[in-house]
């Protein structure tokens, strides 16, 4: 993911999780808040909790996450911080589950158009 994209600030990581609104799935949690300057480009943080399994499960987590949002980033409003956050399940899933997972988030959150897919 590009460095303009990322959300790495520890302080930005709490104001989201504070203040943002949380979207549940089974594999992913996504939080998101409206940024300070709504036209800022999006901007995404990436977490796996210990609960998620071994450093080796977390980091595969966060690697799939990753390479999820990477491509739907040009399509995704301005003006959004989020955080993913992964779920025990998600070690095992698929890219094309983790894919499908995060545009169903992305469209009940309203970031992401429902007619895209």
């Amino acid at each position: 993911m590009q460095r303009r994209f990322r959300l790495s600030r520890s302080e930005d990581f709490k104001r989201v999780r504070r203040t943002g609104k949380s979207y549940a799935h089974p594999l992913v949690v996504l939080v998101a808040h409206a940024s300070e300057k709504p036209s800022h480009p999006i901007r995404v943080g990436v977490a796996a909790g210990k609960t998620t399994g071994t450093a080796v499960h977390r980091n595969r987590a966060k690697r799939l996450l990753r390479e999820a949002i990477r491509p739907l980033l040009p399509t995704l409003a301005s003006g959004w911080d989020l955080i993913l956050i992964a779920r025990p399940a998600l070690v095992t899933a698929t890219l094309t589950d983790t894919r499908s997972a995060l545009l169903n988030l992305l469209q009940r959150a309203r970031i992401l158009p429902v007619n895209e897919s």
